[in-house]
């Protein structure tokens, strides 16, 4: 294994992808997650198109699918072994990611939105799918409530309140999550980082690396394009 094992968390692409030959750490790359809304309200079509231009950066990249995505998507990335909704995958040695797709209800009644119900039996069974790892790491695209990830321009918090519990119960050790694009930047529930980049056109990005010691780092970044 290498000094470091290095993986690249962008969220809401939204169709633009401008931006990705300014992130110098693609090229040492293991991978590429994407925390949801590759399109905007687009099918398996519009996916395919963003997901090959990732895929022609970096060969693996896992995902799942986020409020804009139309439903269908989910199944793409199923049949291509990629989708990562309700799944704790691993990322290297002792880290896995638990991926966490779509939203809870919005006023705009978007393709691909879930009761918070579902997101408690999902995050249940990502708990028990994450035992035994070292580090995990909970991608969602959805941030948890009550936090300065998931204020919107009024100041309302609209995150979920089961991303919030889980976090609250489990401790996992980071939560990358988006949606909310203007709640750019970072917080803390308890031990556990909360981090959103915003939606990727504005440059931002999370750098994961695993170092030979086996210790997890998580940065917050800008495209410097």
């Amino acid at each position: 294994m290498p000094a470091k094992a290095v993986w690249i968390v962008v969220g809401d692409v939204h169709e633009n992808l401008t931006r990705l030959p300014d992130i110098p750490e693609l090229a040492e790359a293991s991978g590429v997650v994407v925390n949801g809304d590759f399109t905007n309200y687009g099918g398996p079509g519009k996916l395919a198109g963003i997901y090959g231009a990732l895929a022609e950066r970096c060969p693996r990249v896992l995902g799942h699918v986020g409020n804009l995505d139309r439903p269908e998507c989910q199944d793409w990335l199923e049949t291509r072994g990629v989708n990562i909704h309700a799944r704790a995958v691993e990322l290297a040695p002792g880290v896995c990611a638990m991926g966490l797709g779509g939203s809870t209800p919005t006023p705009a009644r978007t393709p691909t939105e879930y009761p918070e119900e579902a997101y408690e039996g999902w995050l249940k069974d990502l708990a028990r799918q994450a035992e035994g790892f070292r580090h995990a790491v909970l991608v969602s695209h959805n941030p948890p409530k009550d936090c300065s990830c998931d204020r919107i321009a009024s100041g309302l918090h609209v995150g979920s309140q089961a991303v919030r519990g889980f976090i609250e119960a489990h401790a996992p050790e980071i939560c990358i999550c988006g949606h909310i694009h203007e709640a750019r930047g970072e917080d803390r529930i308890g031990s556990t980082r909360i981090i959103n980049p915003g939606a990727f056109k504005d440059g931002g990005y999370v750098v994961l690396s695993l170092a030979s010691d086996g210790s997890l780092e998580a940065e917050l970044k800008f495209a410097a394009g």
